[in-house]
């Protein structure tokens, strides 16, 4: 589906702006199973023309290999025109010998470099320099501090610190960092000078955990929220839970695969589906700006954008609301603000404007 400019976006408090659809970049590098090149290529080409203009990768993902592929599908592109985060705190070096044996962290790659976490000032350094290489780019938008859930106090000390000074340096526009948690996540916002977060999985349809830290605090001192993860790892992804669905990448319990057909019969009921929903419901939140979802190869990103558009009614929320089957936010902004400045109005989106 081409479009003839950028899809809405939500600006953060330094100013960036990130289309409210981004693109993942963890199946660029080979998530579980081998994407060629021309699929890497194709996914990103239709993000573009879908209007994604926000692109997030990491180090992790493939050990440096998406960041090669999404580098390269962006070459040529106006630089002015898209926003791209990547990853600190996994140094990625040689790892001799092991280049026959397959990588362990779940890419399908050579395990020819090993990671390393480090959130030292020096590791912060390396690792964006690195970042930049493997892109090809002068400069990265959005650098977000990678899964420190057992390195909080250097994180939140070093790590952050170097962060800062980089951005009052202008070499990033905005800091933050992205994990799997919102408790973690809430002390570097209440402790720290982010700019957004990026949460994966607990602010979803099935999942609300986000509600009773993260999100308060985020909406309160101004900082962004970048939702990943809203399919939970699957179960969320299809019309109706698929048999073997997974949830936070395991085998997904009776009560989720229940609880999700139900939501599948309420969005059925209003003329929507479960993606769609499950797209949709944290935009919903004042604090978030991005939905990243992850695409290998061009038809999956063309389905992500057209999830994207197809709106769920507002009365589903209300629905939902109703019989306690997910909470509903009613304080989320009422008007999108688009790249050129303009807004455009949106149905599902209740309270004053942002």
């Amino acid at each position: 589906m081409n479009v003839t400019g950028p899809l809405p976006s939500r600006r953060l408090r330094g100013g960036l702006r990130l289309t409210e659809l981004g693109f993942g970049a963890a199946q660029l590098g080979n998530l579980h199973r081998e994407t060629s090149d021309a699929d890497a290529e194709g996914a990103v080409a239709a993000a573009w023309d879908a209007g994604i203009r926000y692109f997030d990768t990491a180090p992790h993902y493939g050990l440096g290999l998406s960041e090669r592929r999404l580098g390269a599908a962006l070459a040529g592109r106006p630089r002015a025109e898209f926003m791209v985060s990547t990853k600190v705190g996994r140094l990625l070096v040689p790892n001799p010998g092991a280049a026959r044996r397959a990588d362990d962290g779940g890419f399908a790659v050579p395990a020819d470099l090993r990671r390393v976490w480090d959130f030292s000032r020096d590791g912060v350094l390396r690792s964006l320099e690195g970042s930049l290489e493997r892109l090809g780019l002068d400069r990265v938008d959005i650098v977000y501090l990678h899964d420190p859930d057992d390195h909080g106090e250097q994180a939140a000390t070093s790590g952050v610190d170097t962060l800062v000074e980089l951005r009052d340096q202008g070499v990033v526009g905005a800091i933050g960092a992205g994990m799997n948690q919102s408790a973690m996540l809430a002390e570097l916002v209440g402790r720290c000078d982010l700019d957004l977060v990026m949460l994966a999985g607990r602010y979803t349809l099935l999942d609300q955990r986000a509600l009773d830290d993260l999100l308060p605090l985020a909406e309160a001192r101004g900082v962004g929220v970048v939702a990943a993860g809203v399919y939970n790892s699957g179960l969320l992804s299809r019309d109706r839970p698929a048999p073997g669905a997974t949830y936070d990448y395991l085998p997904a319990p009776a009560a989720l695969v229940a609880r999700a057909h139900t939501l599948a019969d309420r969005c059925e009921r209003h003329g929507t589906t479960l993606p769609a929903a499950a797209v949709a419901y944290p935009l919903r939140h004042q604090a978030v700006v991005s939905v990243v979802l992850g695409a290998r190869d061009a038809r999956q990103s063309a389905a992500n954008a057209e999830r994207y558009r197809s709106r769920p009614p507002e009365e589903l929320w209300a629905d939902l609301a109703r019989d306690g089957l997910v909470p509903d936010i009613t304080g989320a902004p009422a008007e999108r603000a688009t790249e050129n400045g303009s807004a455009s109005r949106t149905r599902n989106h209740q309270g004053p404007s942002a």
